[in-house]
């Protein structure tokens, strides 16, 4: 789950001989990577989740394996998203590539994309179209993400740059309800709703979840 659609993006071949966050390096064939598709997008999660906190980076966990470790469903999507600072992409690209880890610069210019244990990673710099900063960072939640604990971007920031990343192009309402519903509790709905500002394509969401009896209706100011 990215901010933009990029799934026609080709991507590279896995990685043989990963050092693990212990510091120790195993083989890696294709063969041995879980059957589940979930459990292999966890794994992936987890290895470089541990490798960034062992080496200090500024970190956080987003897209679908953010929502899980927030309590959503184990229904995760077909990449692990982690947020960084855009002025820390070229460390944390030569931190995972001393790791073992395949990383490559695609033509967008607001991520870059790795291959951990079979399974595509994305390093995003540029959430709900503004730059990822300190201060988003340490809002994030300390969690465990199977076992193994991380920074994982809040709820509220979540739906944000979900919500944000909605345009004429890519406006999938239906694979962000059901992660509406799961969190609505825990975000802050006055603060997604400012974030997004007047833009149609939110709006037209609140309206959805407010009909829905997701949420509390919002202000009327500015809705023809």
């Amino acid at each position: 789950m990215t901010q933009h659609a990029d799934d026609d993006v080709e991507r590279h071949g896995g990685v043989a001989g990963l050092r693990l966050a212990t510091g120790t390096t195993v083989d890696a064939p294709a063969a041995s990577l879980p059957v589940d598709r979930n459990q292999a997008i966890l794994e992936a999660a987890k290895q470089v989740g541990a490798i960034l906190k062992r080496e200090g980076h500024a970190f956080a966990l987003a897209g679908s394996v953010a929502v899980y470790a927030h309590g959503g469903a184990q229904n995760l999507q077909h990449d692990v998203d982690f947020a960084i600072r855009p002025e820390d992409a070229q460390a944390v690209a030569e931190t995972l590539r001393e790791a073992g880890i395949t990383v490559r610069t695609p033509p967008e210019d607001w991520l870059l994309k790795a291959d951990c244990l079979g399974q595509q990673v994305d390093l995003i710099f540029e959430l709900a179209h503004q730059p990822v900063t300190t201060e988003l960072l340490a809002r994030a939640d300390d969690l465990s993400v199977d076992s193994v604990f991380m920074p994982v971007l809040s709820p509220t920031d979540l739906l944000h740059s979900l919500l944000s990343a909605f345009s004429e192009h890519h406006c999938d309402f239906g694979a962000v309800l059901p992660i509406a519903r799961t969190l609505r509790e825990k975000v802050d709905w006055d603060a997604v709703r400012r974030g997004c500002g007047n833009a149609p394509m939110p709006d037209a969401f609140f309206y959805f979840l407010e009909r829905l009896e997701v949420i509390e209706p919002g202000p009327k100011e500015g809705r023809s």
